[in-house]
């Protein structure tokens, strides 16, 4: 499956699906053409029993992806309470996608490219990665985008990062010390580092990755007690399904030191 805007290919002999955002000259900004097409790739790989992992990334240099595209109107409705969130359909946990996400990172990422970032699970980036939010910058209130970012950095470093605006960048060392990111490496090496991980990932049986990931992210949105409840549920349904997909025969691969 293709379009100009997103890019979905399938690996099946290591159960990754690629999603590659495909504007480089619009800085892979998007638009509401590009948040359906989005919709529909996470839709995809979700009932796509030949993908266990993913890993989205971007084309080009310059950017990961500069947000929203300003330029070209989102064509909102008339009727301000029927405005919808374009990272409804930018998130893959929006649409009950659980098969694990890992997110590669370079040049550029700002506003509304944190949507793709926030609801990622693994997420790294070349040496040449900034993250910054130009909301107020524009005279725009940053109100969507920290609140996934609260969960991965922390009240301040959102708010340093929502009111500085344009005027500061977080560069890649301080994205790993932040916990921003988990890994930087060299631009060369970006994607196949990505590749590498999601392989691992989906190398697992994938009743125990899915439902790890559900577990996890859905712990966020409830009390400590709940979620732990919650998770005693899933390790009940999920476990036996995860062991069962176990295969004796596979390779078992090297621990890594990280």
């Amino acid at each position: 499956m293709s379009s100009c805007a997103v890019l979905l290919d399938v690996d099946e002999a290591s159960r990754v699906a690629t999603v590659t955002l495909n504007r480089p000259k619009r800085l892979n900004a998007f638009d509401r053409d590009m948040c359906h097409e989005m919709a529909d790739v996470w839709r995809t790989v979700k009932h796509d029993d030949r993908v266990n992992a993913v890993v989205l990334r971007a084309a080009g240099e310059r950017a990961f992806s500069a947000g929203l595209d300003v330029k070209t109107p989102y064509g909102q409705p008339s009727v301000v309470w029927n405005h919808e969130d374009p990272g409804e359909f930018l998130s893959p946990k929006w649409q009950k996608m659980w098969k694990p996400v890992v997110c590669a990172v370079q040049g550029m990422c700002t506003a509304g490219a944190f949507y793709f970032v926030n609801e990622s699970d693994v997420v790294i980036c070349s040496e040449d990665a900034t993250f910054f939010d130009s909301h107020v910058s524009s005279g725009m209130v940053s109100a969507l985008e920290p609140v996934g970012l609260m969960r991965r950095i922390g009240l301040g470093e959102t708010l340093r990062m929502a009111l500085t605006g344009n005027d500061e960048r977080v560069s890649a060392d301080t994205a790993l010390r932040i916990g921003l990111v988990t890994e930087v490496v060299t631009r060369e090496a970006l994607w196949a580092r990505a590749d590498d991980i999601a392989a691992g990932i989906a190398a697992h049986p994938t009743s125990a990755t899915q439902g790890t990931v559900k577990a996890i992210w859905e712990s966020l949105d409830k009390p400590y007690r709940a979620a732990l409840d919650q998770g005693l549920i899933y390790t009940r349904l999920g476990n036996a399904l995860g062991r069962a997909e176990l295969d004796p025969d596979r390779p078992r691969r090297s621990p890594r030191v990280r």
